[in-house]
């Protein structure tokens, strides 16, 4: 099998409202699709983002790839990930992820199976939190309140809400009222998306503990391995971090902090699906768990093939007016609170083009 073709297709869509996490505003959402097209008629299909320096990475590496067999995706992957001359992480990283994505899709179809059971295969039904909690203009403790009892109510067993832009006492009243409302059964997840320096982060959670989150998410920087073993030292909430992480190296620094009880990993950044499985591997050897970061569609084979993997990240359409119509398979959440495997070949990442189309963009 050869690859005859490569292309990228961009798209971006504008939220419901703006919404803001520890640090940032988001107003639209995006994605690009990458397509890699064969000579056996198998079409693999991955997922980055229509941003400066990866699109342009991107567009380098996919030059490279006509001719190449796809089912060799180790040395693909080597060919690509070349620090001196593209770069160690970052956008060269993103753009190489996307396209190991649907290198791994050809080769699942190719296999004329899902790509969870080509990869091992351990369970059906995945385990998911609802996403949400983020600031937005207007939402006080009250309608914070009836957003994360609405997840509840549509069968979620966890939520996560956002920290980090408010002052730490009303964050801390945050976190209450979202107890309060969830009731004590339900997984409370919070995430400050690298807020808070050390100090601040250790204040927000010797007086959040009560309220019992089940981790603390992102408390500071990515790098400040340092914060993340004194906010450990301090605090009884698991911490959980590697969104902003990229490689098997990355995570190999991070889990020898012992600081991270969570590994949060984004396959469409940190390597594709050939990096996720040896960042999983080197996860269960030590004890931890791997609940990734983003896109849920990205991540359902990969946590469905592996045994130390307890939530899945899940956006309902508050959040992402597009969830569930952007790939022509994409799983309902159940009453019980996970999500089925699609049963079809590949990773499961075909888009929905007649939904796509209106927001097209490149």
């Amino acid at each position: 099998m050869k690859i005859t073709r490569a292309t990228t297709a961009d798209y971006e869509w504008k939220r419901v409202r703006p919404i803001t996490n520890g640090l940032h505003t988001y107003t639209t959402s995006d994605m690009t699709v990458v397509k890699i097209e064969t000579d056996d008629g198998i079409t693999g299909y991955g997922i980055g983002r229509p941003r400066a320096g990866e699109r342009e990475m991107r567009a380098q590496f996919l030059q490279t790839l006509i001719g190449k067999d796809p089912t060799l995706t180790e040395a693909i992957w080597a060919s690509l990930w070349s620090p001196k001359m593209s770069g160690r992480r970052g956008n060269e990283t993103r753009a190489l992820s996307s396209i190991d994505m649907a290198l791994w899709d050809i080769k699942a179809k190719a296999a004329e199976m899902p790509l969870y059971r080509m990869l091992g295969g351990f369970r059906t039904r995945i385990p998911i939190y609802i996403a949400g909690g983020y600031y937005t203009d207007g939402k006080g403790f009250k309608e914070l309140q009836e957003e994360l009892s609405s997840y509840v109510s549509l069968g979620a067993k966890a939520v996560k809400m956002k920290i980090g832009a408010v002052p730490l006492k009303e964050d801390v009243a945050r976190i209450k009222a979202a107890r309060d409302a969830i009731g004590p059964d339900v997984k409370l997840l919070i995430d400050a998306n690298c807020a808070y320096r050390y100090h601040e982060a250790i204040q927000l959670s010797l007086q959040a503990a009560e309220h019992e989150p089940f981790w603390f998410e992102e408390p500071v920087q990515p790098d400040d391995y340092e914060g993340m073993k004194k906010i450990a030292a301090a605090t009884t909430i698991p911490i959980a971090t590697g969104e902003n992480e990229y490689t098997k190296h990355g995570f190999r620094d991070l889990i020898a902090t012992q600081a991270v009880a969570f590994l949060n990993p984004d396959v469409r950044y940190m390597g594709g699906v050939t990096e996720f499985m040896k960042v999983a591997a080197m996860s269960q050897a030590h004890s931890l768990d791997i609940c990734p970061h983003g896109d849920p569609q990205t991540h359902l084979h990969l946590l469905a093939a592996i045994p130390n993997a307890p939530l899945l990240e899940f956006s309902p359409k508050q959040v992402n007016p597009m969830a569930g119509e952007i790939y022509l398979h994409s799983p309902t959440l159940n009453s019980d609170g996970t999500v089925t495997v699609p049963e079809v070949a590949g990773i499961g990442l075909d888009p929905n083009d007649e939904a796509l189309a209106p927001y097209r963009i490149g």
